[in-house]
């Protein structure tokens, strides 16, 4: 019997002390007011409505019967392309993201051609060119 108490004894006191030390934890976490621990109620797996959108507008104007091309960068900022057979030419987007970069460039085959940027109804670039086959171009950024 004494061989078996010679090689258990430390076995015996880990334990006792683990046991000592998680009734302990336990003790002053409740004794400092800790948090509940986190338990997940789905409640957050709504889907957040934007307290952010922001309606970007593109306009080129000029004489009613010109045509050409128009160049912006779409909502994402890539460049994209379109043409145009009459103008004023148009295009609105909506986004949410905190910051909209507008670029527009366009050129047309007549002697006067402009651009707008506006969003949320706000001008933030506007420019007009006059030559032969005018190009002209504004950008938003930041906006």
């Amino acid at each position: 019997m004494r061989a078996w108490v010679n090689r258990a004894w430390v076995p015996v006191v880990v334990a006792v002390a683990a046991l000592l030390g998680t009734l302990a934890v336990v003790d002053l976490r409740g004794a400092f007011g800790a948090d509940e621990i986190y338990r997940w109620d789905g409640s957050g797996s709504r889907v957040i409505e934007s307290i952010n959108n922001k309606q970007l507008r593109y306009e080129v104007f000029g004489p009613a019967a010109a045509s050409g091309a128009v160049s912006y960068l779409n909502r994402e900022a890539q460049p994209e392309q379109a043409s145009f057979a009459g103008l004023p030419w148009t295009l609105e987007m909506s986004t949410t993201s905190p910051s909209v970069i507008g670029n527009v460039v366009a050129q047309g085959d007549g002697d006067t051609i402009g651009c707008r940027i506006t969003v949320n109804g706000a001008v933030k670039d506007e420019q007009v060119a006059t030559g032969h086959h005018a190009q002209v171009f504004c950008l938003a950024k930041g906006a």
